[in-house]
């Protein structure tokens, strides 16, 4: 890919990205605030400023390698806004909405560029191609990050939602998995695709798992912003 490709390919992807991690940030860190807990207020990360957010490695080195090789997938992550859970009014179910605000940010990001796609019937040439793209990849990479950090496996989103449902039993062995949480996710996004297809015959657990619910999602984000 020469230099401007690889310019145009950041150019529909920035604006995408650093807007579904900001405001997937901002929005765990202002549900918090509003249910008690001021911490992410106070260390200034409910902001519109990705700056605030951004992680060098997870956010920028990380999924721009994996874009400039064009591999099947992509991975990153931002700075975790700080929640004391001790403080939230109802710790527990708090909790859960603190959760899922993160990703349901996400989804809402999606319906919006979604609705975007309207305005290219007053766009022509390049610049109809460029925001069309911005579009797709608006959709695309909302709709992942909101369904993946929905996977029941702290520290994701969806982890903690299942912490907070799940009666004592349940919820505290899997509570105790976060710290091994990361190196999970990274075993089964690398790992064990990368060892299956030495082996000749690839396995790809997260396109088992996530395929169907982000088509799915997909779909029903386009019918609903009026797409078809």
């Amino acid at each position: 890919m020469d230099i401007t490709g690889i310019l145009y390919q950041i150019s529909i992807w920035i604006i995408p990205a650093l807007t579904a991690i900001t405001l997937h940030e901002a929005a765990h860190g202002f549900v918090a605030w509003k249910l008690g807990d001021d911490t992410a207020k106070r260390q200034g990360r409910v902001t519109f400023n990705p700056f605030r957010h951004i992680d060098p490695v997870g956010t920028i080195l990380i999924p721009g390698f994996l874009l400039l090789v064009k591999a099947p997938f992509l991975f990153g992550y931002a700075k975790p806004v700080p929640v004391n859970v001790a403080r939230l009014n109802n710790p527990r179910r708090d909790m859960i909405w603190v959760a899922l605000a993160g990703p349901g940010m996400n989804f809402l990001l999606a319906f919006l560029f979604a609705l975007g796609v309207h305005s290219l019937q007053y766009m022509s040439g390049d610049m109809a191609f460029w925001f069309a793209d911005n579009f797709r990849n608006g959709i695309i990479l909302n709709v992942i990050l909101g369904v993946f950090n929905l996977l029941p496996l702290p520290p994701l989103d969806g982890g903690r939602v299942a912490v907070g449902l799940l009666p004592d039993r349940l919820a505290l062995p899997l509570a105790r998995l976060e710290r091994y949480g990361f190196v999970i996710l990274l075993a089964v996004i690398f790992l064990v695709p990368m060892i299956s297809r030495q082996l000749g015959s690839e396995i790809n657990p997260l396109s088992w798992l996530l395929g169907a619910p982000i088509n799915y999602v997909v779909n029903l984000i386009a019918k609903l912003a009026g797409l078809g």
